[in-house]
């Protein structure tokens, strides 16, 4: 564990106090502190209003400032600032209606979360917990600071934040705060999918996702979520951690129709992926032959290969079937790969205008299908990779 973000910013909080203002390091950072696990970044609260902040600090980025939020940047680093708050009424189970400041910490961290996340620490390391945070992690426990339905009725995010920690925390869900999940699950369909996505993504690389993953089916979590709702997600089992795009790929690979990947409102880049690996799962099963590798080694990337690789026992567990581990392994993989005379299309001795100088036909549809077949034949050692070769290939053979 290292204190070393801490540490930089321990000036800030030491410059905002000079001025006679309270702030603390809170949030996750602290409770990762806590639990002796490394700290990636940290957020600070603090007495001072977004004004006074902006007066305090000469480099600052209001990139909340209603909501209470100013960045200040300080030795080439941005640091998340945000005043002591309360909240008014949720109307939407998504965002409070208002905020108002105040200056008194117990009243900001009272509004969080879980308790674990409620612990407040100021630049010496002095801990501030007065909701017993430190003993739900020493209990391993997660739980809601005051009443679980409250908070959950204020942000139905935080439902699928609490089994997202679990996930990453091995923790244990509190009775009461498990039960408020259970009768506030609808509320999550009023949350937008970006948001829920945020979170399914951590929690299915969570190192703990097996129990996680089984609590979201048993809340009937994924009722409610657009895509999932199409899908039949008692036939679908994650036992450790994986992508997000594979679990996507799983379910798309058991679904008797297609699904939507527009609903998750994912990169084209994610789309793309979890469509080849969709594709991939769907080839490798009956391979068979050193042919159809060396087809199949050509055509994906070999990340998608090897994530296949990794996840055997969790893809077999889904009844999705892959190769023989004999000949479908990552020392069969890469050699294979060393052994293939061209990775890409590109790098083909002919390209589509030779094609059309030497056999003098118009350009189209059957052009792309013509490289195809050079591609496999090339790939397969039918023919070098060399032009005159393959063109007098072309003639014997298309």
């Amino acid at each position: 564990m290292s204190n070393l973000l801490f540490e930089q910013a321990k000036p800030i909080l030491q410059h905002i106090k000079s001025q006679g203002y309270e702030a603390y390091f809170v949030g996750g950072s602290v409770r990762d502190y806590l639990m002796n696990k490394d700290i990636h970044d940290i957020d600070i609260t603090t007495s001072a209003t977004p004004d006074e902040i902006e007066s305090i600090f000469s480099k600052t980025i209001p990139i909340g400032k209603a909501h209470g939020t100013i960045n200040v940047l300080y030795q080439d680093e941005a640091y998340e600032i945000t005043t002591f708050r309360t909240e008014g009424d949720y109307d939407d189970h998504r965002r409070p209606n208002d905020v108002a400041f105040v200056r008194d910490l117990y009243e900001d961290v009272k509004r969080r979360d879980f308790t674990m996340n409620a612990i407040a620490m100021d630049e010496n390391y002095h801990v501030i917990d007065y909701f017993h945070g430190q003993q739900d992690i020493a209990e391993r426990i997660i739980t809601t600071v005051g009443e679980a339905s409250e908070r959950f009725e204020e942000d139905a995010l935080r439902i699928i934040r609490g089994l997202r920690f679990q996930a990453q925390l091995a923790f244990h869900i509190e009775t009461n705060t498990y039960r408020a999940m259970q009768q506030q699950m609808s509320h999550i369909s009023f949350l937008s999918i970006e948001r829920i996505v945020v979170e399914l993504k951590k929690l299915v690389q969570g190192q703990h996702v097996s129990a996680s993953f089984e609590n979201m089916k048993q809340l009937k979590a994924f009722t409610y979520i657009p895509f999932f709702q199409q899908s039949n997600m008692d036939s679908i089992t994650i036992t450790e951690p994986i992508s997000f795009n594979l679990f996507i790929a799983i379910i798309q690979v058991k679904q008797s129709t297609e699904l939507s990947l527009a609903q998750l409102k994912i990169s084209n880049q994610e789309k793309h992926t979890i469509h080849a690996l969709s594709q991939l799962m769907s080839e490798i099963g009956e391979l068979q032959s050193k042919a159809t590798l060396k087809r199949i080694v050509y055509d994906y990337d070999m990340k998608l290969l090897l994530e296949l690789v990794t996840h055997r026992t969790l893809l077999e567990a889904n009844q999705i079937k892959l190769p023989s581990p004999l000949i479908f392994n990552k020392a069969t993989l890469a050699e294979t790969a060393k052994q293939l005379p061209i990775d890409t299309r590109k790098a083909l001795a002919v390209t589509g205008k030779d094609l059309l100088a030497h056999l003098q036909q118009p350009s189209g549809p059957w052009m792309k299908d013509i490289l195809r077949k050079i591609e496999l034949a090339v790939i397969q050692g039918e023919v070098s990779n060399c032009k005159t070769e393959i063109l007098e290939w072309v003639d014997n053979n298309v």
